[in-house]
């Protein structure tokens, strides 16, 4: 008859429900699947099916009581790691969102916004649109495939049980900035051409004042905005490939980086 102790069924719930908060933190924040518009019982039911493909090669160290502050607190580090490496990925979005809505406010277009349903904002069209672009080329590079690998691969390098260093925190923090600062490199072009535009139109205005420089300037700016947008486009994937090489392997030396520290 088989016979099993009650230990070692709490022992095979632990190191299944561990991984678990990890695993569907992470799935509640990415991009696409963290979405508004994937319903709630969807997004858990892919983490219980990933969870159940890992929970079995995973080492969980946890020598803790069920129902002990010890636990608890090894559940919510699972959560801030989970949440953290789906705030990393969601960077990678962001950074195109946010340099598109730069060149929209410099090409007057930044009154022109849109609902965002993925995450119940409005935003400008144009970024709406790069937003979309972003998402097509991230299905067609895999790069779903690549995030739940990265993922899998974190027990490894920081099993369930071991907390995330405070230096790996800071780190993630400064990714904040990098975001501004990729956006405006991003954005740079369309914006120097547009400040050309506007500067022309300025010495315009000095030179003949009486030229309506409201009904002349504004369709001139934003017909010129479109053409730099469009002209951009030839380098966009070029661009998505540089920032999403930078946001995976800036996970990945977070995950090496607390491997060398807990060695």
């Amino acid at each position: 008859m088989f016979d099993v102790s009650f230990l070692e069924i709490e022992q095979w719930v632990v190191s299944f429900l561990l991984p678990l908060f990890r695993v569907a933190s992470f799935f509640m924040v990415v991009p696409m699947i963290g979405s508004r518009l994937v319903p709630i019982r969807i997004r858990l039911g892919v983490a219980i099916i990933v969870a159940i493909l890992i929970a079995p090669l995973v080492p969980v160290t946890v020598n803790f009581e069920a129902l002990s502050l010890q636990m608890v607190t090894v559940i919510v580090e699972q959560i801030l790691i989970g949440t953290l490496m789906g705030f990393v990925i969601q960077v990678l979005f962001q950074v195109f969102v946010l340099g598109a809505q730069i060149i929209a406010m410099q090409m007057g277009l930044g009154f022109a916004s849109m609902s965002d349903p993925a995450n119940g904002v409005s935003v400008a069209m144009l970024g709406q649109f790069y937003l979309m672009m972003v998402m097509l080329l991230f299905l067609a590079m895999d790069g779903h495939l690549v995030m739940i690998e990265v993922m899998a691969r974190s027990f490894f390098i920081i099993p369930v049980g071991e907390a995330l260093a405070l230096d790996s925190l800071w780190r993630i923090s400064l990714a904040g900035s990098w975001l501004f600062s990729s956006a405006m490199l991003m954005s740079l072009p369309a914006v120097t051409g547009l400040l050309v535009i506007n500067f022309a139109f300025g010495v315009m205005t000095r030179a003949a004042p009486q030229l309506n420089i409201f009904a002349i300037g504004f369709p001139f700016t934003m017909v010129m905005g479109l053409f730099v947008a469009w002209a951009s486009f030839s380098g966009f994937l070029e661009q998505y490939w540089r920032v999403s090489e930078f946001v995976f392997s800036h996970i990945n030396s977070l995950l090496i980086a607390e491997r060398a520290a807990d060695g």
